[in-house]
């Protein structure tokens, strides 16, 4: 959200430019007028705009002198001069001050546009540029915040977001200091930090949308608290996405190992098999392993390798002459006793039966 200050001694024009600068888009918001120079920096004594929009001559104070007070006072605010074409002298002259752009009266809507564009398009490519070459700086103070985050992504703890967000915006105001306006950037610098940490690849940091233009009232009332709330909602934003991330990555990731752990056990379930032997296969932790494996296909390790044996010793039973414990021995059990049992525990019938009945 973009606020403007709007400086032209005549009424009409004031209020034209205002519904045109709302109308031109929902980013932004007219905050204030002003009928001169003087007026204006009256006004701005106690309030805050990003972007003057000024006529060139008025009384008591002209828009040259005025720019040239907000420049130094004012140095985050750009300014865009409205002038009639007789005035163009004053309009080259602006533009030595840095003004970003001039329009000519009467204003053209298209013309306004295209100014107003640019206008918007250069500040948050200043502010963004601000943001982050201020985190380069700072970043190295930052490790313990990094591993906060870190932490609660990995391990989802989203009930612990609000106070990280909370403590994360502490962080951002020191950085900022009371250029209040670089919040909502120095929010999205820290997000793409963090995704680029976590998720690689992928961008957490989000645009304001519709919740800005829901706070855009306060920039009329209390623009350090806007500029908070609009970092806030980022912060908040960009925590749920990172760890909407962090669950599809594990989910990705448990499917991976629960696949590379059965394509083990069956590649060795005529061995004797360890949890331990099976974690040291994965490269993981034999604890996490256990519950990762539980947690994906809803059985034990330990279960699976069984299911495994049996299948395969089903398979032998129905289609080779071999004997009970020649098949227990070729599937992992040298005692064909407890094979025959956990056999029929597991299809309700010793190993001969089952043959008998199914193998003719």
């Amino acid at each position: 959200m973009i606020s403007f200050l709007i400086v032209d001694d005549e009424p009409l024009i004031r209020m034209s430019l205002t519904k045109k600068i709302e109308e031109y888009a929902a980013s932004a918001a007219v905050v204030g007028t002003a009928a001169d120079g003087a007026e204006a920096l009256a006004w701005l004594e106690g309030h805050y705009a990003d972007v003057c929009v000024t006529d060139v001559r008025m009384p008591n104070m002209d828009g040259l002198e005025l720019i040239d007070r907000m420049k130094e006072k004012y140095p985050w605010m750009t300014s865009i001069v409205v002038s009639s074409y007789d005035d163009f002298g004053y309009v080259k002259r602006s533009l030595r001050l840095g003004v970003v752009d001039y329009v000519l009266k009467p204003v053209d809507s298209a013309d306004l546009k295209l100014v107003l564009d640019k206008t918007i398009s250069e500040l948050h490519q200043s502010r963004d540029l601000k943001a982050s070459r201020l985190m380069v700086n700072r970043l190295p103070q930052y490790k313990e915040m990094i591993d906060r985050w870190s932490e609660q992504m990995r391990s989802l703890l989203t009930e612990q977001h609000p106070l990280l967000v909370v403590d994360t915006l502490e962080m951002l105001e020191e950085a900022a200091e009371n250029r209040h306006y670089l919040l909502p950037h120095l929010a999205v610098q820290w997000l793409r930090v963090m995704s680029d940490m976590l998720t690689p690849g992928s961008d957490a940091s989000t645009q304001g949308g519709d919740a800005d233009g829901e706070l855009a009232h306060l920039l009329k009332e209390d623009m350090r608290r806007y500029y908070r709330l609009s970092a806030v909602h980022r912060l908040e934003t960009g925590a749920r996405a990172l760890a909407g991330r962090m669950l599809a990555q594990r989910n990705k990731q448990g499917t991976r190992m629960v696949s590379a752990v059965k394509q083990y056990i069956h590649e060795h379930y005529a061995e004797r098999i360890t949890l331990q032997e099976v974690a040291d296969a994965v490269s993981m932790s034999r604890t996490y392993l256990a519950s990762l494996f539980k947690q994906e296909t809803g059985m034990t390790i330990l279960h699976y390798v069984v299911l495994v044996r049996m299948e395969e010793a089903k398979k032998l039973l129905l289609t080779t002459p071999m004997k009970v414990y020649e098949i227990s021995a070729s599937v992992g059990y040298e005692d064909s006793i407890h094979f025959s049992k956990l056999f029929k525990d597991h299809y309700g019938l010793n190993p001969l039966e089952y043959k008998k009945r199914l193998g003719g």
